[in-house]
């Protein structure tokens, strides 16, 4: 049970800002029905719908990990005031708590009841070299032999509760199916102004995710099903660990992209002149310094910084996640370029609209003219460049930790498990489980939101639905 004393980081408060402003706007824009008909077509979609669902799951976990406290220490003083302890620790953190606590000397393969090296133990007839039975994975196995059919058991129960639990929401659904298809009133005849969404495909996505989730519950509680790594630490722990920094690098970074290529776009297209010619040479300037040379840079600076003035006062936590927010800074500061060049070329074609000229003429002043007609007009584009760039800077944040250059060595990071994967590769056998579990939670999460932005990008595109 969680007790301790709430210790929110700045990324905290930052992640769920920016979740609770998406979901307002979601919400404002669905009293549209025009909007509501575009999002209709978007989860019409059926990969469209599986990968909404995956993005909101992944979203779910960071921000259950943006939930930190401090605990609360037991041994009290003798005043009888409480203590906490120095280092934060988040939801995610307690829920996980079996798997941080069950701890190897170091590797261990997926779902093993062994080390995977061999260690040297005092026999009476002298040292030996073997493979020595896991302090915490495969406990409750008596005999080696059976390790199959453990397996095989703890995967039929895992089966068998999933199939319990869905059971229920399955003949809900077939119920509702058929009375969508069977009607009892005399208007039978569906309706074909709005597109339905893609119910079944959730329900299938959310069955496949609960036996996933149940499987993996009954395999873990006894296995590494995933292995550890050098230290021994749960694979699958850092894996989920790491979910967080990479929305938080797509997240906060978007957040700082989004009002500098808006105001910059719109002004440079709407106005032009010396204000367009301003905004050029303020992004071609940028563009021309090289990216990683930039975030090298202002890593290494605030490195510094915090050494020489920060060291002593911040936890090591506190330290990282400054680190962090100074990595998403940069990248939003080089990174709005590609999406003000084109707000700018649409907000030149959409100045010359006889709509536009009407409203200078009837002497509407001009932000009246970007807030009512250009904004509006723009938002397509915006939607679709969002969605399409978080996954870029995802990815972005794995070869930038890859090089050194990205968030802090102890923040869990997916950049982070592949930088250490290199040695581990190396080794004669390999450790591939790192590497492995790194590159399947980043791909889950990079192809969700490509498809998701495929989908967005077809129903809110002007001239695709033209096209259509």
């Amino acid at each position: 049970m969680m007790s301790g004393q709430f210790a929110f980081l700045v990324s905290d408060y930052l992640i769920w800002a920016v979740t609770l402003i998406a979901a307002i706007w979601l919400l404002v824009g669905m009293r549209n029905s025009q909007q509501r008909q575009r999002w209709q077509m978007v989860l019409k979609r059926p990969t469209a719908m599986a990968a909404f669902i995956l993005l909101m799951i992944y979203l779910l976990i960071a921000l259950i990990d943006s939930i930190h406290y401090r605990p609360l220490i037991t041994n009290h003083t003798n005043s009888g005031d409480l203590q906490y302890a120095a280092s934060e620790v988040s939801v995610l953190d307690q829920l996980l708590m079996p798997l941080s606590q069950a701890q190897e000397r170091s590797y261990s393969a997926p779902l093993a009841f062994k080390a995977f090296s061999k260690q040297q133990i005092s026999t009476s007839s002298g040292a030996k070299r073997v493979y020595a039975r896991l302090e915490h994975g495969g406990t409750g196995l008596e005999h080696e032999q059976d390790h199959l059919t453990d397996l095989l058991t703890r995967t039929g129960k895992g089966i068998g509760l999933s199939l319990l639990m869905l059971t229920p929401i399955a003949l809900l659904f077939g119920y509702q199916r058929r009375k969508q298809i069977h009607p009892n009133d005399q208007s039978s005849e569906p309706s074909t102004q709005s597109p339905s969404i893609a119910w079944k495909t959730a329900a299938i996505t959310l069955g496949m995710l609960t036996t996933l989730f149940m499987v993996a519950t009954q395999l873990g509680s006894d296995y590494h099903l995933l292995g550890t790594d050098k230290v021994g630490q749960d694979v699958l722990l850092l894996g989920l660990k790491s979910i967080r920094t990479g929305i938080l690098i797509g997240a906060l970074t978007l957040l700082i992209m989004l009002p500098l290529a808006l105001i910059m776009g719109t002004t440079a297209g709407y106005f032009g002149g010396r204000i367009d010619d301003l905004v050029q040479y303020l992004y071609t300037t940028l563009s021309s310094i090289p990216g990683v040379l930039l975030i090298a840079a202002a890593v290494l600076s605030i490195n510094l910084y915090l050494d020489q003035n920060l060291s002593e006062v911040i936890t090591l936590q506190q330290r990282a996640d400054l680190r962090l927010l100074t990595l998403t800074g940069i990248l939003g500061l080089t990174g709005w370029i590609g999406l003000c060049r084109l707000l700018r070329a649409e907000s030149l074609k959409l100045r010359e609209l006889d709509y536009v000229t009407a409203a200078r003429a009837f002497g509407i002043p001009d932000w009246q003219i970007l807030m009512r007609h250009l904004l509006p007009n723009l938002s397509h584009i915006v939607l679709i460049t969002i969605v399409l760039e978080f996954s870029g800077l995802v990815l972005a944040e794995a070869v930038l930790s890859y090089v050194g250059v990205g968030v802090d060595p102890s923040m869990n990071s997916w950049g982070n498990m592949i930088n250490g994967a290199r040695l581990e590769l190396a080794r004669e056998p390999a450790v591939w489980w790192s590497l492995a579990t790194a590159f399947v939670f980043m791909f889950t999460l990079v192809l969700s939101a490509n498809l998701f932005a495929d989908a967005v990008r077809d129903a809110f595109d002007p001239r695709l639905r033209g096209s259509q």
